[in-house]
């Protein structure tokens, strides 16, 4: 039992001092980079970027946040609480990637389109203010994921000091708790675009439906869930370990209202869960490095 108790001490110490020195690399590379626009959706990695970026670079950093149709309130106001919580230097820009034909017909590869459309304010905003580069919150745990934007971010010279400083999920959200993030914990979240199956076309009255059927869930008090949308049909995925209250009777009655008066005709709960991507299911992709 001893023996046990010093192993499980030995790892956790192991552990923190190698996210100390993770952490002092991203400190590092953030300073040696000078001056940043930080990519930032409230999100808790690219909060903790811009958190970061503002203690080491001070006003030489600052957080914008892209908002458009696809763009979440719940998004908004977490950027929003974050900046007000940290002081950060922090700006809202439009981007408009619903006037791409190519985002709005939903390929595989949408989320390029709507990279491509930040990243091309992004440094435009960035040359135009004098900051040396833009920044995102892609991290270590993104490596070898489809994930379409990492080729907009290449081609714009989007640096990702997350990743570079061998970051992750779970670092993150430790070195967010430390620093006092009440978003510490906040679920991964994405843009409205995908509840929708690729093929579907993307309109804002599709993603107003899901906001407001996603609303209504929130409200209830779920907090790791996705409604998936499937014309008159919302497919409802929620974590495994909410799936119990899901399934009492008088929540299940509040939920289906609830979905139902988004403008679905049928809810129906997904009996795997959630999964981050799981639209992705029905593709045969090879990981975006």
């Amino acid at each position: 039992m001893t023996r046990t108790a010093t192993k499980t001490t030995t790892s956790t110490k192991t552990t923190t001092e190698t996210r100390a020195e993770q952490s002092a690399r991203l400190d590092a590379r953030l300073s040696e980079l000078g001056s940043v626009i930080v990519a930032f959706s409230g999100g808790i990695d690219s909060a903790l970027l811009a958190v970061t970026a503002a203690r080491v670079l001070g006003p030489r950093s600052l957080a914008v946040t892209a908002v458009s149709a696809s763009y979440p309130e719940t998004h908004r106001q977490l950027a929003l609480s974050v900046a007000s919580d940290f002081g950060l230097a922090h700006e809202f820009i439009s981007t408009d990637e619903m006037s791409r034909p190519e985002y709005r017909a939903n390929a595989a590869n949408r989320c390029y389109y709507c990279k491509d459309e930040l990243y091309h304010h992004l440094t435009a905003l960035a040359r135009a203010r004098g900051f040396a580069h833009v920044i995102d919150g892609n991290n270590a745990d993104d490596r070898g994921d489809y994930r379409p934007g990492r080729q907009a971010a290449r081609e714009h010279g989007v640096l990702s000091p997350l990743d570079e400083a061998g970051l992750g999920k779970d670092d993150i959200r430790a070195l967010a708790r430390e620093a006092g993030m009440r978003t510490w914990d906040e679920p991964a979240s994405a843009c409205l675009s995908s509840r929708l199956p690729y093929g579907t076309e993307v309109t804002d009255a599709r993603l107003r439906q899901v906001e407001r059927a996603e609303a209504a869930v929130r409200a209830l008090g779920f907090r790791i869930f996705r409604v998936r949308h499937h014309d008159d049909v919302a497919r409802l995925e929620v974590a495994r370990s909410e799936m119990p209250r899901m399934l009492e009777p008088d929540v299940n009655r509040q939920v289906v209202e609830g979905i139902k008066a988004a403008g679905y005709r049928y809810v129906a709960l997904d009996l795997q869960g959630y999964r981050l991507g799981s639209l992705n299911d029905a593709l045969t992709l090879r990981p975006i490095p």
